[in-house]
């Protein structure tokens, strides 16, 4: 037994008080449960008490101090764990959330699903304390761009750095991002105000001249061909597209430099495929096309580009985009992935592997 250990049951756990004096605790909907009996009015009160704040000794000290028998409350806890509905929560992961109640309440409903349930080895995931300690970069406040901002925000990172200078046009608006009354001012002010809709404390300070982000999100339209994406491959930092193409949702590859296949091997497959694609892209590029995307595809490219990102900073499985793109159409918008793997001809540290 350490002090080490947190246990947390999430708040919206249902507790659900039988006929027969037992005790229902979660497993709706096909979801793993647990069923205890003969626990008393002692049972309920003493897992909602369960927030995280206190050291599993803690909980077994107090059980006692109040007259309950603390081999019961200790097979309680292994029952939650064993359940999967008890998470083991650092406390770290509690110092790196924000002080203050509404801060804690934002903490209280993320950090269950930022860290999962407990392993089965004892360990506990620090996914919370890297979120927080994140620095991302949002290139580009578009219709995806803006509500992958606010995600974020919301998912626990810690500072994100929204990048753009274009007004907002009317058709900027979706629901997440910037609305119809920001129409005219500069996208990244509007993006900054999403945000703080979302998590009023977040940090929105842009990375000062010469600190390098963790991870860039390229949202701008044709990002796969923009010039500021060799840039990010030159610093070595890991950067990802998250855009609309016409009106499907494209998002990755997920560039690691000198580990992954970076964007022009996307273009060098993209011109065997066709050898007018240099002329294509160039087309492309050119001017900056008008918005684009249903709100449903926009919504469903910022979740999932939400979810690679997370991905990347919680440091845990493979990100699906790791050279490959995800692409999601109307009217099912089923992710559809499309590998893009390293191109002999292009020289990245990623094709010299020979993978």
């Amino acid at each position: 037994m350490t002090d080490a250990i947190h246990p947390l049951v999430p708040p919206a756990t249902p507790l659900l008080e039988l006929a027969d004096s037992s005790l229902r605790i979660g497993g709706l909907d096909g979801a793993d449960g647990l069923l205890v009996t003969g626990g008393g009015p002692w049972l309920a009160p003493l897992v909602r008490g369960l927030d995280g704040r206190r050291s599993t000794r803690t909980v077994l000290a107090d059980a006692a101090a109040t007259g309950l028998d603390p081999v019961a409350v200790h097979d309680l806890l292994d029952g939650l764990r064993s359940a999967g509905l008890r998470t083991d929560v650092d406390p770290a992961d509690l110092l790196a959330a924000e002080a203050g109640p509404a801060a804690r309440s934002r903490t209280a409903v993320e950090l269950p699903g930022t860290l999962g349930a407990a392993p089965q080895d004892g360990g506990r995931s620090p996914t919370w304390r890297a979120r927080r300690a994140a620095r991302v970069v949002v290139d580009g406040a578009t219709r995806v761009g803006a509500p992958l901002a606010s995600v974020l925000a919301a998912s626990g990172i810690g500072r994100l750095d929204v990048r753009d200078r274009r007004p907002v046009a009317s058709a900027d608006a979706v629901v997440g991002g910037v609305t119809a009354q920001d129409e005219g001012r500069l996208r990244s002010m509007a993006a900054a105000d999403a945000v703080r809709r979302v998590h009023p404390t977040v940090d929105l300070r842009p990375l000062d001249a010469g600190e390098l982000p963790d991870l860039v999100v390229l949202c701008r339209p044709w990002a796969a061909v923009d010039p500021l994406s060799s840039a990010w491959q030159r610093a070595g930092v890991p950067h990802l597209v998250a855009t609309m193409r016409g009106e499907a949702g494209v998002v990755g590859p997920l560039v690691v430099p000198g580990l992954t296949s970076c964007l022009r091997c996307g273009d060098l497959h993209r011109r065997d495929a066709d050898h007018r694609w240099p002329e294509m892209a160039a087309q492309l590029t050119a001017v900056e096309p008008p918005p684009s995307g249903a709100t449903l595809t926009c919504l469903a490219t910022a979740l999932t580009a939400a979810l690679q990102v997370l991905a990347h900073v919680d440091g845990g499985a493979a990100p699906a985009a790791l050279e490959a793109t995800i692409e999601l159409r109307l009217p099912d918008l089923v992710p559809r992935r499309r590998s893009w793997p390293p191109h002999p001809a292009c020289g990245c540290a990623g094709s010299r592997t020979g993978r």
